[in-house]
């Protein structure tokens, strides 16, 4: 599932239905072509539209994209930016950030950083199995590692310290 915001005005969500598309609990089936690495041609309820990705941060999850002409600003959030928002974690980087803390219980299963390291916001800090998924924690801003307090194989509990910055 998707939480899409087109223009910081008009709010989707869309998820996958087996091979179709649901956009707001609402069916959708388009004809889509792939013209290059950027480009598609849509046609739906016999409507035509050129769709070209212009710009993309998969960092941000923002996109810039042209549809027929206009270009129209993308933000998107999936089901982990959601439980984060849900938890108030997704605010870490409006703050000085001191400290990362589990987000949920789980076990850690890779550490990308040691002490010392200089981190860019980001970049991968850690891959955290929750709820038999993974999920690779970032940084949420530019920081230097002063302590790593896990490995590989740690189970751990949510609000547990886990990294200081």
């Amino acid at each position: 599932m998707y939480q899409v915001k087109v223009n910081d005005q008009y709010n989707y969500d869309i998820d996958k239905d087996g091979d179709g598309l649901l956009i707001n609990g609402e069916n959708v089936s388009a004809d889509i072509s792939r013209l290059n690495a950027s480009a598609w041609h849509i046609i739906n309820n016999l409507k035509s539209y050129n769709v070209e990705v212009v710009s993309f941060d998969s960092v941000e999850k923002t996109a810039s994209i042209k549809v027929n002409n206009n270009i129209y600003t993308v933000t998107a959030k999936d089901q982990f930016d959601i439980l984060l928002d849900k938890l108030g974690l997704s605010s870490l980087n409006a703050a000085k950030v001191s400290e990362i803390k589990a987000p949920m219980p789980g076990m850690v299963l890779k550490v990308f950083v040691n002490e010392g390291m200089e981190i860019k916001k980001g970049d991968n800090l850690f891959t955290l199995e929750a709820m038999k998924m993974e999920n690779i924690i970032k940084a949420p801003a530019d920081v230097v590692v002063k302590a790593v307090k896990i490995k590989p194989g740690d189970k751990v509990e949510k609000g547990q310290v886990l990294l200081m910055f």
